[in-house]
């Protein structure tokens, strides 16, 4: 069970970093677009400084921003060298017919590739057996076309499980608490989770009404 942070604000990967749960970073356009107008490049660069001056070696995902699949293996090979130096660098290829070409001509490469966009088991089963390291089915939106996200994800497990696929699978499209307990238990390996869930994630009142009590019975017991 990994948790990755779906952000690309700084603070709020510190934030994460410092309380010790992060086993990876997603990003995509439209997260950077919410942020300060920059050089892209320098904001990647700052997330992947922050990362390792924290002392973390995890995954860091980086979306391509064309639709033309020539373009997409240009700019992965741009991220490559403006970016190679962080290990653990994957760039996010959207599934499709052409997308397939350039997932396998990145692997052949040597680049690590997390196929994002996936709304359908046919999808991530493609990506996969094109070689990406990573497929991301996107649960609130497959659930916003009126099927069962869930069940997608539960199929995608079997069949990697059964296939023993080197392929984890990522859930993203977090829209409520309960999508992540339910693409865990659905057998997802990874949830990319926005950074507004985390306190609701490790918050309930009956824990602080709990604390509440033992502070208080011991103040009295002590006085």
């Amino acid at each position: 069970m990994k948790i990755f942070v779906d952000s690309a604000n700084l603070v709020e990967i510190e934030e994460a970093l410092e309380r010790g749960f992060p086993s990876g970073i997603t990003t995509n356009p439209s997260i950077l677009a919410k942020e300060e107008k920059a050089d892209f490049r320098e904001h990647i660069n700052k997330i992947i400084e922050l990362v390792q001056r924290s002392g973390y070696d995890i995954p860091l995902s980086v979306e391509v921003f064309s639709t033309r699949p020539e373009e997409m293996i240009t700019q992965a090979e741009d991220f490559v060298r403006h970016f190679g130096h962080y290990p653990q660098l994957n760039v996010k290829i959207p599934v499709g017919w052409d997308e397939l070409a350039v997932i396998r001509e990145l692997r052949l490469r040597g680049i690590r590739v997390n196929c994002t966009c996936c709304m359908s088991y046919g999808q991530a089963v493609m990506a996969a057996a094109a070689g990406a390291n990573y497929v991301s089915l996107f649960y609130g939106r497959i659930r916003d076309i009126g099927y069962d996200a869930a069940s997608v994800v539960r199929e995608v497990r079997a069949t990697f499980r059964e296939r023993n696929t080197p392929c984890e699978i990522i859930v993203g499209s977090i829209r409520h608490i309960a999508d992540i307990s339910e693409s865990f238990q659905a057998g997802a390996d990874i949830v990319t989770v926005p950074a507004k869930f985390f306190r609701p994630m490790v918050s309930h009142p009956k824990t602080d009404e709990a604390v509440r009590q033992f502070v208080t019975d011991f103040q009295k017991w002590m006085q």
